[in-house]
Parts: C-alpha cells; sequence; structure tokens
C-alpha cells in the first residue's frame, strides 16, 4: 500500500526503534527517579501527539497532566506559525515539542529535558515501537487514514471528534479498530461532562415522561474567508502543504484553506455541524438511546450556503430528521455553539455550553436511583482513555459511538446539500432508493493514498 511506504522503509531497516535512531536519532529517556515521582516506566502510557494545533496542543496539554502518561513524540506539518484560531496562537511542532519539554523540565532538578522528539510524517510516530498510544488531532479529512494506519501498528487511539469525514471512511474505521482490538476514544468531551450525563439520565429514566423532540444547536461560522475569486499563495516555509493535504484534491495553497479554517471548506471538513454538531448532536443520541443507530430520516429546513468564495460549507445549519421511535430532532444554528433540549410529555431537560435548564426545575435535584440507568462515571475524558487503555474496557466515546454520531452529522449535511427529504436505514448505513446520495458517501481519495 502506498499509504505505509515509510512504514515499510523503516520497518525493512530493522525494528522500529533501531530504524528511527538510523532516520532520526533515537530518543534520550529520562530515569524514573526524576520523572512523575515514582511512576515507573514500566506503569506509564508512551503518548505520541499527531497534530499540533489549537486543539492538538489543548489535548498534548491534557496528557502532560497525568503523571502515569509521557508524552514522547509530536508530529505536524507545520514547523511552525500563528494563524490558529486565533491569531496570536503560535503552535506547530517546535511550539509543541518545547511544550513538553518544559513541562517535564519543571519536575526535574537539572532543568533540562530533551525525551520529546518532533516528526512531520506521522507514518514514523506509529513505527516506533515504544509508543503505546496516539493522538490524533488533525483536519477531519485525515482522520481514517491515520486511525487505520495506527490501529493496524497496534496504538490506542485517541482521535478528535468529529470521527470521520464521511459515512465509508466512519465505517472503514471501525472495522479496523475491531480487527486490531485496540482502544478508540473519540474526542466528544462532553460524555465526560456530569452535568450533560445527568441531562441525559434524567431523559432515558423517564424523568419527563415519553421523549418527543429533541431541538439541537450549533454555531455560526466564527472565521471569514474571501469571497468571490481567490488568488493562490505561496507556500509558507516550514509548511509541508502536500503532506497537509493527503487524501484530499491537489489544489493551490491559500492561507485561509489551512490550519484551523479547514472547517469551513467541503474537501477537509462538514462545517460547524461536524465541529459543533459532533457535540450536540451526540448529546441528542445519547439520551434518545440511538447512540448505535441513528434517524431514518433527514430533511433540510432551511439551510443557508455562500454562493461563491473559498470556503463552501453551510453558513447556517437548519434541518429535521425523525427516529424510528418517532422521537422528532430538530438542527439550527445559533450564537451559544452547542446545546440539546429534550421535550417530553410531562417535562423538558436543555444543557449545553450555556446553560443546564429543566421544566419543572425540581428535576435538577432529582437523585438517579441504583436500579435506574447510569451512562457511566467519567468526568476527565482524557483519564478515562488511559485508565481504559491499561483496564481493556471500552472508554466513553468508543469508536461505534463515535462513528453513529458523526453519520448524523454527514447524512444531515447530505440532504442539506440536496435540498430533499432522504429516507435513511442506519444498519445498511445507505439511503433508500438515492443513488445520488449514496454516492455522496464517500469521498474520492488522492492516487499517492489510495491502499
Amino acid at each position: 500500500m502506498s499509504v505505509i511506504s515509510r512504514r515499510q522503509f523503516l520497518k525493512h531497516a530493522g525494528n522500529a526503534a533501531t530504524a528511527l535512531a538510523f532516520a532520526v536519532g533515537a530518543p534520550q529517556i529520562t530515569s524514573a527517579s526524576v520523572l512523575h515521582g515514582t511512576t515507573a516506566p514500566s506503569n506509564r502510557i508512551n503518548i505520541g501527539c499527531i497534530g499540533t494545533g489549537n486543539q492538538g496542543v489543548q489535548d498534548m496539554r491534557a496528557f502532560l497532566t497525568e503523571k502515569d502518561v509521557q508524552v514522547v513524540a509530536v508530529c505536524d506539518v507545520n514547523k511552525a506559525s500563528n494563524g490558529y484560531k486565533t491569531a496570536d496562537q503560535f503552535y506547530g511542532r517546535e511550539p509543541a515539542r518545547d511544550i513538553v519539554n518544559n513541562s517535564y523540565a519543571e519536575q526535574i532538578r537539572s532543568g533540562i529535558f530533551r525525551a520529546c522528539d518532533m516528526y512531520s510524517d506521522f507514518r514514523e510516530v506509529l513505527a516506533r515501537a515504544d509508543i503505546d498510544a496516539v493522538a490524533i488531532v488533525v483536519p477531519d479529512h485525515w482522520h481514517a487514514i491515520m486511525t487505520i494506519m495506527a490501529a493496524q501498528a497496534g496504538k490506542d487511539i485517541y482521535c478528535e471528534k468529529p470521527l470521520s469525514l464521511t459515512v465509508e471512511d466512519g465505517r472503514n474505521m471501525v472495522n479496523a479498530v475491531r480487527k486490531s482490538g485496540v482502544i478508540l476514544q473519540t474526542g466528544s468531551h462532553e460524555r465526560s461532562n456530569g452535568r450533560t450525563r445527568f441531562a441525559c439520565e434524567l431523559v432515558r429514566n423517564g424523568r419527563i415522561g415519553k421523549l418527543k423532540k429533541i431541538t439541537t444547536v450549533v454555531g455560526f461560522w466564527n472565521k471569514t474567508a474571501p469571497m468571490g475569486a481567490w488568488t493562490p499563495m505561496p507556500v509558507p516555509e516550514g509548511f509541508d502543504y502536500d503532506m497537509w493535504l493527503g487524501p484530499a484534491p491537489l489544489v493551490p495553497y491559500h492561507k485561509d484553506r489551512c490550519l484551523y479554517n479547514f472547517r469551513f471548506i467541503l474537501d477537509y471538513s462538514d462545517g460547524q455541524i461536524a465541529n459543533y454538531g459532533a457535540h450536540s448532536l451526540d448529546i441528542a443520541q445519547w439520551g434518545n438511546n440511538t447512540e448505535l443507530t441513528g434517524p431514518i430520516e433527514f430533511e433540510d429546513n432551511g439551510s443557508e450556503w455562500p454562493e461563491d468564495g473559498l470556503f463552501d460549507v453551510a453558513k447556517v445549519v437548519k434541518f429535521r430528521a425523525k427516529y424510528a421511535n418517532g422521537v422528532k430532532l430538530e438542527c439550527i444554528t445559533r450564537e451559544d455553539n452547542v446545546s440539546c433540549r429534550f421535550e417530553g410529555t410531562e417535562g423538558s431537560v436543555e444543557v449545553g455550553y450555556g446553560g443546564f435548564f429543566t421544566e419543572p426545575a425540581s428535576l435538577k435535584t432529582s437523585i438517579i436511583g441504583p436500579d435506574e440507568i447510569h451512562l457511566g462515571s467519567s468526568l476527565n475524558h482524557i483519564r478515562n482513555f488511559i485508565d481504559c487503555i491499561k483496564t481493556r474496557q471500552q472508554p466513553a466515546a468508543p469508536v461505534e459511538v463515535g462513528h453513529r454520531s458523526a453519520t448524523v452529522t454527514h447524512v444531515a449535511n447530505i440532504a442539506m446539500q440536496l435540498k430533499r427529504k432522504l429516507r435513511w436505514d442506519p444498519e445498511s448505513e445507505r439511503f433508500i432508493g438515492d443513488d445520488e446520495a449514496n454516492r455522496m458517501l464517500s469521498r474520492p481519495v488522492r492516487t499517492s493514498w489510495q491502499g
């Protein structure tokens, strides 16, 4: 396979550790007594962080706080630059490496730590025999290839939401994770939010009566791009643009195509329905007890799309859907970014970035009894992932759950693009009687990254 050619080279050069010592220099590891106190190396999880932008650095910092984890490698196609979610964010593989080394240096007497290596090619991270798990925090169009290759390499995986770019990609990711037996945690961190879990437990235990309707919220665009015709720009020094594109179509570089702005271009993402909707629609799936399936009908409800310009995802997300159990789902665009409201025959529950609301108000103090439905106990998404690596138990947001929630965003996006009602079969993961829609369940892959 073309996609593993670098890994094959490293493998043929000897074992992974020897090959990487030859190719990039072996890591320097400090002794157990100077790092993380009494946590012995044999009890630590070695992590490689693939993608060190806005969310990637946030996740990396979270791993750094865990005393039984050591970040030993960072990887990004960008050496270092500003221009992520905020203009002053200076990220990339070099800044990420420095964050790791400075964090660990504070824990040792000498103040010098050089155990974190950096790479521009993720395959070199996967080839390292000393790495137990990887965090994949890259644009959505890269999730499938990296996850599948990580699973084949036997690495446990923390993959940011949305899990996939397409329905077909998501199913391939599920199959690869199941075949390899690795642990995968989707970055749907609301599942480790106690307030969100309690809201879903209220719904699942009938506190609002029979569930009738769910209303979910996604945010507006939080970036702007050139309108009309745009002019290609030179690729910045230190940025491997061809590798950034990877499986996506080969197109000229523009600064508003990459880094955080990938979210607003269909070649790389589904827009805010995939960004914020990966949380609010995941909450809907959880509360409705449909996290292993999905709606059976989708329909555009007035979504708005740009007429020209570089950004081509929906500016305003609006769709309706219906589940087999009769529950109706509506998704709208609103300022509070992530919210999910459950309406039943005897009350309502709403949870999200804007707060937690119930009707009647007494539901806030309701106690979920020992014999009722409890939806887990995780309050720290990263910690839950680490614990599950050790126990081999399924995490708070396992691969099938992540795939099913991402599927809702993908299928809804197709319905909004086609502007017509679509019937969906969650079991076969196909549209019923609509060949055009079914062709949109996958995307072409650039030849150099085809298996």
